[in-house]
């Protein structure tokens, strides 16, 4: 019997247009963590600034209609910019294998951390689809240079055997055409993985199960404090439905644990947002089209019981608004401290959001972590149409696409970066708001696009994917 949880499908129209753009929900977890006791993460450079990277897979590059690019802006004391300290990766970028491939994809997945190391963290670029082969492109102290291809569509990077090493899950999938799933290949690669593409050695992951699913992305994190990363992987199952399968970590590998986690099928995230150490797990699903999120907060002994799990929306006390149909609540979420209290917050995306007659305008709502958890109290609420984001808001924009929590300016509160990949009918962009012990503020604000790169814009969903 599979292990695996269902909810009513994707039915909006609002969803299948996101579909033909190529957008896919992103969720890549953001954990403040020890450096001294765990790889680095997000830092290519070694600059001690964590590093942003943004996805255009929807890109034209040699002639090729979504071959797709990554966009590199690099952390320092005043942030990131889109003048300075930045670079593009695509597969014309020299040292990068193989040349652009038509609706390939490249930048549709993230994932990074130091995987050979070296005390620079890597970047490995996935794909929209199976053609291909993903790409580590290595970091060092002039920042990412250099690729090795890796036979995989995308990739989620932990230390999942707990040895201060970052592994690398593999996942070769593609995107079903119809109903039915087409199945993924799953391995470990424990590392470190040389430069050649050689990992210490490789184990299979769950065939028995992931042959009958789709892995579409996922997100690490360690929710028994024994130093080694859970594995969360979101699933396309077939009739539209997508899930959550979940792997605990243990000196012998990975192991399902699906029915011992919440299930989602959107957002899905780690982080504590309690304060005790232990990272929580963090879900987003869609049972009735306006969303929620349900935290199962971890501990010595791991992730709580089903009645010790939490639920929250737009309905929650302290949460602007309220919940409506098609709201997509929890289709994205990130963790991190945006307020420097040592507890981290949450960042959700609710990319369905009507805001007057824009549908599909989206919006993001920042949680506050707090010694309990969650809470709706002091809660934050933005859109296209907030004060001091630039541009305005409009249907389709399905802003907080994706959203991701890095302390970009290394002054100890995480900035928010968040998607619309639909902006301009699909050229996409990004915006960056600082953190703050009040929160998130707009007053430093930065919109960052293709066309402001100077680099391929139209229909480049830029923003498909950050990390």
């Amino acid at each position: 019997m599979l292990l695996l949880r269902s909810y009513t499908p994707w039915t909006v129209p609002l969803l299948a247009g996101l579909l033909a753009l190529g957008w896919v929900p992103s969720d890549l977890s953001d954990r403040a963590r020890d450096p001294a006791q765990t790889p680095v993460r997000d830092d290519f450079d070694g600059d001690g600034y964590q590093d942003l990277a943004i996805g255009a897979p929807g890109a034209t590059l040699g002639g090729q209609k979504g071959a797709g690019y990554v966009a590199v802006l690099y952390g320092g004391p005043h942030g990131v910019s889109a003048t300075t300290r930045r670079t593009v990766i695509s597969r014309t970028t020299q040292g990068i294998p193989a040349d652009p491939v038509a609706d390939q994809g490249f930048g549709a997945r993230l994932s990074k951390g130091d995987l050979n190391g070296d005390g620079y963290a890597d970047l490995v670029v996935g794909l929209a689809r199976r053609k291909g082969d993903a790409v580590i492109v290595w970091g060092s102290p002039k920042g990412l240079s250099g690729g090795t291809a890796v036979p995989a569509t995308n990739t989620q990077a932990g230390d999942f055997d707990g040895d201060g090493k970052l592994d690398l899950a593999l996942f070769r999938t593609d995107r079903a055409p119809g109903d039915d799933p087409l199945g993924s290949t799953a391995t470990v690669w424990t590392g470190p993985v040389t430069r050649s593409g050689a990992p210490a050695r490789k184990t299979a992951l769950d065939p028995e199960h992931l042959k009958y699913y789709d892995v579409d992305d996922g997100a690490t994190g360690d929710v028994n404090g024994d130093g080694r990363d859970e594995l969360a992987l979101r699933v396309y199952y077939g009739e539209g439905g997508y899930g959550t399968r979940f792997y605990t970590a243990s000196s012998s590998g990975l192991k399902d644990a699906t029915d011992k986690a919440p299930d989602g099928g959107y957002g899905l995230a780690f982080g504590d947002v309690n304060g005790d150490g232990y990272d929580d797990f963090l879900a987003g699903s869609v049972p009735d089209d306006a969303g929620r999120i349900t935290v199962a907060h971890g501990s010595a002994s791991g992730l709580g019981p089903r009645s010790s799990w939490k639920s929250y929306s737009q309905n929650t006390p302290g949460v602007p608004g309220a919940s409506e149909i098609n709201d997509l609540f929890g289709s994205a979420l990130a963790a991190g401290d945006i307020t420097g209290d040592g507890i981290d917050d949450v960042a959700v995306g609710a990319i369905g959001r009507e805001l007057g007659y824009d549908d599909g305008a989206g919006e993001v709502v920042v949680l506050r972590g707090t010694p309990t958890g969650l809470t709706g109290t002091g809660s934050q609420v933005f859109t296209q149409d907030t004060p001091g984001i630039p541009g305005t808001t409009q249907p389709g924009d399905v802003f907080g696409s994706a959203v991701r929590l890095l302390d970009i300016n290394g002054n100890g509160h995480a900035d928010l970066v968040a998607a619309a990949v639909g902006e301009d009918a699909g050229n996409g962009r990004v915006y960056v708001l600082r953190g703050r012990p009040e929160g998130v503020v707009t007053d430093a604000g930065l919109m960052v696009g293709g066309k402001v790169l100077g680099v391929p814009y139209a229909k480049a969903r830029f923003g498909g994917a950050v990390g």
